[in-house]
């Protein structure tokens, strides 16, 4: 796999365990240029970073060895894992994300991707549950990667997981009204996956709830974010679920 090296000064020493690695994490840059994200992160003054840049032509660049901790999660949790920097390789993806004209990632940018990840998780024995977006991990304040991210497609490669259901199905139950013992059960469901649970004091509970929803269809029913729970959201909870445990 062909790597261009350009480090980061930000990550955290010293040096950690191989068996740390737990999760691989997905982000976008939401930078309009390539040199505008290779900049911050390679900037010292930022206090951010990634081990990974994608560019726009599927070049990798490699900003913080695997064996560090790069700065790329920030406050995060997922199921009892908190503060994922420590655990977890961070993979940035060049895309100007959902304040400057989000767009489909490149076929060059999702072919890297898949070679990058197929050699980190046969490396560090990571499983497929485990790879996650950072609105996954921090659904009261990220977005990306976002519903624009092919998780279907790579789950396919064995890359993140997605539900089994039939799209037929689903879309007949879209918009369909939930009674609230429904709407609590959906909400458990992703917390089993590993949402975190409301931790902010800034953020109502009302509030919360939508966004930790919006997270959720980001990542597994994308052609619709709307930050409501309906028969199809608990039914796709409910799947992964099953294939979860």
């Amino acid at each position: 796999m062909n790597l261009t090296l350009n480090y980061s000064p930000n990550f955290q020493t010293p040096k950690r365990n191989a068996k740390q690695i737990k999760f691989i994490i997905f982000h976008y840059t939401g930078m309009k240029k390539d040199s505008e994200a290779i900049a911050r992160l390679t900037d010292i003054k930022s206090k951010v970073s990634c081990h990974y840049l994608i560019k726009k032509d599927g070049e990798i660049i490699m900003m913080v060895p695997d064996l560090y901790s790069a700065w790329h999660a920030g406050k995060s949790r997922w199921k009892k894992n908190d503060s994922l920097n420590k655990n977890s390789i961070g993979i940035e993806i060049c895309n100007p994300g959902h304040e400057f004209n989000y767009k489909k990632f490149s076929n060059r940018q999702i072919l890297s991707l898949i070679k990058l990840s197929k050699f980190l998780t046969k490396k560090y024995k990571i499983k497929p549950k485990n790879i996650l977006g950072h609105s996954d991990i921090a659904p009261d304040r990220k977005k990306d990667p976002g519903e624009k991210f092919p998780w279907e497609y790579l789950a396919k490669k064995k890359i993140g997981i997605w539900h089994g259901l039939d799209i037929k199905i689903l879309k007949q139950l879209r918009k369909e009204k939930l009674s609230k013992i429904d709407q609590n059960s959906f909400l458990e469901n992703i917390y089993k996956i590993g949402y975190p649970k409301k931790t902010s004091k800034i953020l109502n509970k009302n509030k919360y709830n939508i966004m930790i929803t919006k997270a959720f269809q980001r990542r597994y029913r994308q052609s619709l974010v709307n930050g409501k729970s309906d028969q199809e959201c608990l039914l796709i909870s409910q799947d992964l679920l099953k294939r979860l445990h």
